[in-house]
């Protein structure tokens, strides 16, 4: 009876998403059309779809765009429909020293909000976990203020801050907030763009952005804590998918094909340094457009039927951060032992396919990190088995119509360490996601995600799943 109200349960939830679907196909088809309008589509009098083939997510026009500092790759000036704030006469720039360098400001203020909210559909949780509602209605999941865009040739920058996050009154905080000086190779005969510079809160340059994804939940492997708990003294709080705090190099001469960067950072994600060492970490990429007509690849992006289409393409890259954590720097966590140091890396490669309405991609990950176990009856730490795990994600989207993408997603995460903690049944930890989402506007869509997850213990010899959907709205203005 029970694998029937399950049953029951899980074809009620398809029922939901399908019937969702089609109310919105019906929506669609009965109201105007309309334009997105944030900031770059403000100044540019464009569509969003110009630069994401759905936002967030950036095609290979709006990853040229990113690159050039927030400009379009060719004739930018011809384009522009809010010229700029000039600071400073033409002049100024022969003169210089001896006055202000000339610049440029945006002519509007260029800030742009984003809103999305969820309701959520649980699988029923055993009570000895904690109570947790079958279902959710509409939870308010962020409301963001972005602002970005160019200070003039080689100057641009991007801010965006969650005034809310997670419900009302639940604190928000500031997600990228820096500043890029573009071709600065330019001065010293470079290649444009070998070299370019950035400081302040940024993602790491990762193979796949978590914080502008398409996805409703997050990146498993990009999520991962490096914990020992009773097996050692590992507390790493670092997680490879948050903002850092840092300054980084980097570039992407050959048409933006080849990409490689070099990061300091503090190590501690968003939080202030726990510690006077640095992380680094570096990354290279290199592109393989796989067009065939030669004239279509020396373009930006090709042109179709419907507009800007990307290239087909293959995409391979490599990354590896090191760092070493500080722990029991105020000598609580240990007491009777000094500050302990830890060195852990993170290495891994990734791909990405993308050819005409579909694309393939994914990453693996290995993570290392050294573990000692501390003697109180001698005062002295001895070493023990690292705590590591493996992991990645692959993820296929195809575009039915230009406005309907569907999805699968499959996540994974192997860690021993977890798994005698206590976190899974088994080493690894496994979700399927299939979803579509469908853009009801260049600036609004809606998003659906079910979600397979891992058994969980919740007693002895007792697991169960955490499976769930989620329907969610999305919009930019």
């Amino acid at each position: 009876m029970a694998n029937h109200r399950k049953l029951y349960a899980e074809v009620f939830a398809w029922a939901l998403l399908l019937g969702s679907a089609f109310f919105l196909f019906a929506l669609i088809g009965t109201t105007p059309r309309a334009l997105a309008i944030p900031a770059f589509a403000r100044k540019y009098q464009t569509s969003c779809s110009t630069c994401h083939s759905n936002f967030p997510e950036l095609n290979d026009f709006g990853e040229a765009f990113k690159k050039n500092g927030f400009k379009f790759p060719k004739d930018d000036d011809t384009f522009v429909k809010e010229p700029p704030v000039l600071l400073g006469a033409e002049a100024q720039r022969e003169a210089f020293p001896k006055v202000i360098y000339p610049g440029e400001m945006p002519g509007t203020i260029p800030i742009s909000f984003r809103y999305s909210g969820f309701m959520a559909y649980n699988s029923r949780t055993p009570l000895s976990v904690g109570v947790v509602p079958r279902t959710d209605l509409f939870t308010p999941n962020t409301f963001t203020i972005i602002g970005a865009g160019s200070f003039g040739e080689r100057l641009s920058f991007w801010v965006d801050d969650d005034i809310s996050v997670g419900g009302s009154g639940s604190q928000g905080g500031l997600g990228d907030g820096y500043l890029k000086i573009n071709d600065l190779g330019h001065y010293i005969g470079l290649p444009k763009n070998a070299l370019n510079l950035r400081f302040g809160q940024f993602e790491l340059d990762l193979p796949f952005t978590q914080a502008r994804s398409i996805n409703p939940s997050s990146y498993d492997i990009y999520d991962q804590a490096s914990v020992a708990g009773s097996l050692g003294t590992t507390n790493n709080p670092f997680v490879f998918g948050a903002p850092q705090r840092g300054i980084e190099i980097g570039g992407y001469p050959n048409n933006g094909n080849f990409n490689w960067s070099v990061a300091f950072v503090n190590g501690n994600n968003t939080d202030p340094a726990a510690r006077s060492s640095k992380d680094i970490y570096v990354r290279v990429s290199q592109r393989f457009n796989l067009e065939r007509d030669p004239k279509v690849r020396s373009e930006v992006q090709a042109a179709g039927p419907t507009g800007p289409r990307d290239h087909t393409s293959l995409r391979l890259g490599a990354f590896y951060y090191y760092g070493r954590n500080a722990i029991n720097v105020d000598g609580m966590l240990f007491p009777g032992f000094e500050t302990i140091h830890e060195p852990f890396y993170r290495a891994g490669g990734d791909f990405r396919f993308k050819y005409r309405n579909f694309e393939l991609y994914g990453l693996g990950m290995y993570g290392h990190d050294q573990n000692l176990i501390p003697n109180d009856s001698t005062g002295t730490l001895g070493k023990g088995s690292p705590v590591t795990f493996t992991g990645g994600f692959g993820e296929a989207e195809y575009w039915v119509l230009p406005w309907v993408i569907t999805i699968m997603r499959y996540d994974v995460v192997n860690s021993p360490t977890d798994f005698l903690n206590g976190a899974s049944k088994h080493n690894t930890r496994n979700r399927i996601s299939p979803g579509i989402q469908i853009l009801v506007r260049a600036n609004i869509k809606t998003v659906f995600e079910y979600q397979r997850r891992w058994q969980q213990p919740f007693g002895e010899g007792q697991f169960f799943r955490a499976n769930g959907f989620v329907v969610g709205i999305d919009y930019l203005f």
